[in-house]
């Protein structure tokens, strides 16, 4: 990733912090995504901690595309988070665009019971 790109998603990523942030009732939806990875987590921001977090290195799946795993952990997070009776979210994309691999976590999310 190029300086200039890399700084453009900080400045992004800031802007958008600036505007939402996660509660208990309603934590915020955290996307990380690498070359070879994918994480999610939720996160209550008044408290400042993680209630639920995925990555695509925690999950069993093999032979997939990086889409489809990022469908998976979106899925997965779903699962643990209504486990923890948690219907509703916030999603912050970190800068990325929503696309690709973020708007297939964001799908699998919702599939598997969340509402943005």
């Amino acid at each position: 990733m190029s300086v200039q790109k890399s700084e453009r998603r900080l400045r992004i990523r800031r802007s958008i912090r600036t505007k939402i942030s996660g509660t208990s009732t309603k934590p915020r939806l955290s996307v990380f995504r690498s070359n070879r990875a994918i994480y999610a987590q939720l996160i209550n921001d008044q408290e400042g901690k993680t209630l639920v977090s995925v990555s695509s290195g925690s999950i069993d799946i093999t032979g997939s595309s990086k889409i489809e795993i990022a469908s998976h952990v979106g899925k997965t997070l779903a699962n643990k988070a209504l486990d923890l009776g948690i219907t509703e979210v916030v999603f912050d994309r970190s800068g990325y665009l929503y696309h690709g691999r973020v708007k297939s976590l964001a799908e699998g999310a919702r599939e598997g019971g969340l509402k943005f």
